[in-house]
């Protein structure tokens, strides 16, 4: 998992820069706000934040396997591997700039350009939402 982090950690700075906050919006219009990924985990915005947007409680978290934004199954998830569907969580930042769909779908053209490295760490840990929440916020904390 260690090698899959700095990849992703790699992938993250050298797509992104210098960005400030890097957000993730969901639904049909991405007018739901799904939290921060690389807030202080201490923000409740920050996917980071087990007791914020990354709780696995949350029913709009990514991280909530049987939500909506976290279930594998769902259309709307960034962890459903086939999904094509537009309203797949987006990584935008204050500025409306426009990084990529957040997905483990490798083959879709629009997706992060780090969306193989995601998948793999998604495959490495078997699923497990809370290791790849863990693995987010160590590439960026």
């Amino acid at each position: 998992m260690r090698q899959s982090l700095i990849v992703l950690a790699f992938w993250l700075l050298a797509s992104i820069g210098n960005a400030q906050e890097l957000l993730l919006f969901g639904g049909s219009g991405h007018d739901e706000f799904l939290g921060c990924l690389n807030c202080s985990k201490y923000n409740s915005d920050s996917i980071c934040n087990k007791y914020g947007k990354g709780s696995k409680y949350d029913s709009d978290s990514i991280i909530n396997k049987y939500g909506t934004f976290g279930s594998k199954y769902s259309s709307s998830s960034p962890w459903n591997k086939y999904s094509s569907d537009n309203s797949v969580p987006v990584l935008v930042d204050p500025d409306g700039n426009f990084y990529g769909y957040f997905t483990i779908n490798k083959y879709r053209s629009d997706a992060i350009n780090f969306a193989s490295d995601l998948a793999e760490l998604y495959e490495n840990v078997d699923g497990d939402l809370e290791l790849i929440r863990e693995a987010i916020c160590e590439a960026f904390n």
